[in-house]
This record gives C-alpha cells, sequence and structure tokens, in this order.
C-alpha cells in the first residue's frame, strides 16, 4: 500500500483535480491511500468564516459562504457533466449546514468552533475528488477521516492518541483496500473520544499522510507539490536553487522543525520509526523524480540549506530585581508565552537577560508588559529576519549578513542561525 498526499494547489480548480485522477491512474492495480486538502485557499476563507461567526456579522459571514459555495460549485461543474449527480445533493447539505451555524449558539471555546468549521474545507475536497473517480470508473471509495484518527480535545493543535488510531486504521483502512484500489480521505482532521472533530495545525495533511502511513505499514508516502521536490532554499528569495534529490529522515526533520514550507515538521519522525520512505515530487511534472527521503544520509551534508523566515520580533527580558535569569524565572516568562500561544524560533539566555524571537503575528508585547511588566523590563526589536543555513561555512555566513547587523547568532557543528536587522 502506498500513501498519496495532495495539497490544496493540487486541487485547486477542476483541471487541476482531473490532474490528480491522471497521476492515480499511473498506478494501475495498486493500493493507495489519497490524502487531500481542502481546495485552493478554502481554509483561509473558512478561517475568515470563523472571525465573522464571533462578531456576528452575517453580512461577512453569508457573503463568504456564497463565495465557498460558487467556487465549489465552479470547480463540481468543470468535473460532471449532470447536475443531478449526487455530489451537488452532498455539497447543497453541506453548505445548508454551515448556514444554519449561523443562528446556533456560539462555542465558549473558539477553538473548539474553529475545529467544527474549518474541518469542512477538506471534507468538501474529498468528497469531490472520490465523485470524480468513481464517475472515471476508478476502484475507489470515500474514507472518513474522523473514523481514524483519534485524538485528545487540544483543539487545533491536536495530539494524536497512537494506540487507538493504530486500531481505528487497521479496522477501517486495510478492508477497504481488499475491496477497492483507492481510498480517498481527508488531512488535517482527526476526532475526540467524544466524536468532536479535531484539527492537527494548520499544513497538518502532510502529518495525517504520515500518521496513516505508519500505523498501516505503508510502503511509502509520496507528497505531490507545485516544485519538483525539496530545495535547499525558497525560489521567491534565493536564486540558483538547488533540488535535494536525497536526504536523511534526519535532515528532513532538521529542516522541517526549522521552518522548510515543503514538509508538515511532524510528518517525518512516524515514517522514520518504521523506516517508510517518503518522496516529494512533482504534480505539474509526475515523471521528474522529485526527493527521496530515507534513512541513508550520504549525501545530506553535499549541498548547504537555507531558510529564511521574515517579520521576526526579538524580545529580550531582564529582571527589575537584578536577580540572574534562572529557573523560576524562565518558567514564569515561559507560562506567559504559552498564554499567548506565542511559539519562540529561536532562545538565548544570559546571567541578567533572556531573550526569545518569535513571529511578529504571534507577540503581543503590551499583552507581554501586561504579564510580565511589574517583574521584568521588557525590550524588542521588530521586522528582523532569521536565517537558519544547513552545513554552513564562513563564507556562507559572511555573506548572508552583509549590508546587515547581526544580532544574534548560533552556531553547532551543523546549523548555524543568525538574527539579522537589515540597515
Amino acid at each position: 500500500m502506498k500513501v498519496f498526499k495532495f495539497g490544496g494547489a493540487s486541487v485547486k480548480d477542476a483541471a487541476a483535480v482531473k490532474n490528480v485522477s491522471a497521476i492515480l491512474a499511473r498506478y494501475p492495480n495498486q493500493k493507495l491511500l489519497v490524502v487531500v486538502s481542502a481546495m485552493g485557499k478554502t481554509t483561509n476563507k473558512l478561517e475568515e468564516l470563523v472571525s465573522a461567526l464571533y462578531a456576528q456579522d452575517y453580512r461577512i459571514y453569508a457573503g463568504l459562504l456564497d463565495e465557498l459555495k460558487a467556487y465549489h460549485y465552479d470547480i463540481a461543474a468543470g468535473l460532471f457533466a449532470e447536475k443531478h449527480f449526487h455530489i451537488y445533493q452532498e455539497l447543497e447539505d453541506i453548505f445548508e449546514h454551515l448556514s444554519q451555524l449561523f443562528v446556533k449558539p456560539l462555542a465558549d471555546n473558539r477553538s473548539f468552533q474553529y475545529d467544527q468549521l474549518v474541518a469542512y474545507g477538506e471534507l468538501i475536497s474529498s468528497k469531490i475528488l472520490a465523485a470524480f473517480l468513481k464517475d472515471q470508473r476508478f476502484s475507489s471509495a470515500w474514507l472518513d477521516a474522523k473514523t481514524l484518527i483519534r485524538t485528545d480535545n487540544n483543539y487545533q493543535q491536536a495530539q494524536v492518541d497512537w494506540d487507538k488510531t493504530n486500531e481505528l486504521c487497521k479496522q477501517h483502512i486495510l478492508p477497504l483496500l481488499k475491496e477497492v484500489d483507492i481510498a480517498v480521505t481527508q488531512g488535517f482532521i482527526g476526532h475526540t473520544a467524544e466524536g468532536f472533530t479535531t484539527t492537527l495545525g494548520r499544513e497538518g495533511s502532510d502529518y495525517t499522510a504520515g500518521i496513516l502511513a505508519y500505523c498501516c505499514e505503508a510502503e511509502s508516502v509520496t507528497i505531490w507539490k507545485d516544485v519538483p521536490g525539496m530545495l535547499n532554499a525558497d525560489p521567491k528569495y534565493f536564486e540558483q536553487t538547488q533540488l535535494l534529490s536525497q536526504i536523511s529522515f534526519k535532515e528532513a526533520i532538521e529542516l522541517s522543525y526549522y521552518g522548510a514550507s515543503v514538509i508538515h515538521p511532524k510528518t517525518v519522525q512516524p515514517l522514520q520509526q518504521k523506516n517508510i520512505a517518503l518522496y516529494v515530487r512533482s504534480f505539474i511534472d509526475p515523471e521528474a523524480p522529485g526527493t527521496t527521503i530515507s534513512a541513508n544520509a550520504d549525501r545530506d551534508h553535499h549541498i548547504p540549506s537555507y531558510i529564511v523566515k521574515f517579520k521576526q520580533v526579538l524580545v529580550t527580558f531582564s529582571t527589575k530585581d537584578f536577580s540572574f535569569i534562572a529557573e523560576k524565572q524562565l518558567a514564569e516568562i515561559f507560562a506567559a508565552l504559552a498564554s499567548m500561544k506565542a511559539n519562540i524560533n529561536l532562545m538565548q539566555n544570559s546571567a541578567l537577560n533572556f531573550s526569545v524571537l518569535i513571529d511578529h503575528h504571534q507577540i503581543d508585547v503590551d499583552n507581554a508588559k501586561a504579564l510580565l511588566g511589574a517583574k521584568y523590563h521588557i525590550r524588542y526589536n521588530e521586522n528582523l529576519e532569521l536565517v537558519t543555513i544547513r552545513h554552513y561555512n564562513d563564507a556562507i555566513l559572511a555573506e548572508m549578513s552583509a549590508n546587515k547587523t547581526c544580532l544574534v547568532l548560533q552556531k553547532t557543528r551543523t546549523t548555524a542561525r543568525l538574527v539579522l536587522q537589515t540597515h
């Protein structure tokens, strides 16, 4: 059995869905578990829908819903000749349910409400893809991810119950793939023991593919992207990028942890545990070899890799009573940042100071001052860049920091991280 994951760009319109079908047709009589994301930018629209719901702004809510409905109906119209085809009724039922949500009581836990609503993006895309495959006479079936991945109730960032998920996957996936060749399911989605929908974090569909492959002991996972594979840098910011044709699980984990956007950070670890190969390939050019991620580490050091995060804020804490920054103070600072859901990209401490680097949209300095200002002086620098370089050398460090001020430099034998301020 192979696991294929198709992201939003690969199913963004009718032509893209047909292309997915063409890729699947290249694997006749093979058992495929297909994990699909929401179509195009649907998740962004659904997040706006959540905001409109809590603002109780019906005009915006209804407008967004109309946009989503028109977008998906347009895709369906490009795929299905018959207007009475059952997928239209399924879509009608879904959008009617979303419409009725506006008049129902809001959950006190916004993250709970988010998961119940935003998960519809994957539900819709998987329904449309599964219906099209059926229409094209593929041996295929739709599968509800909410019957597969059991999680805790940490909504928007749910943690997987691996034992129960393993049991559910073997109960639902393996028997189905004895009856059909292709099972289509949703990425990003899980469920609690009580049956409530959860999500695994933004871009969590890759992680879904890794979870299901681990539990079903799949032969491999292929993530189909609009890039030729994993590149050593983002071509939007770097010229002459290079394809990483083969890297190890460890290297992929390091790159994704530091922010490489091709693979979700949690995806690789379950695959590494069972030595399940991961391929990153282009749905635009499915003939191209792409990137192979496996246990083989022989080529990891051959090509330096660059990861850049923009709009960073460096926040520095120092005690007002002149005491050292020790475990007690760190615990207070971490607790405050956790309450703000601020993810730390880099940290550094000295005897008197503790500094953290955080994405601009995740840190509210005024809120930090309200929480910690009584005990700590708080200083900050904005509009910074965090550059992470795997397999660096001195010439690379000099080139990256040219005409910029380096506020922080951290180095290990294989990785350098620079916090840079543009002049």
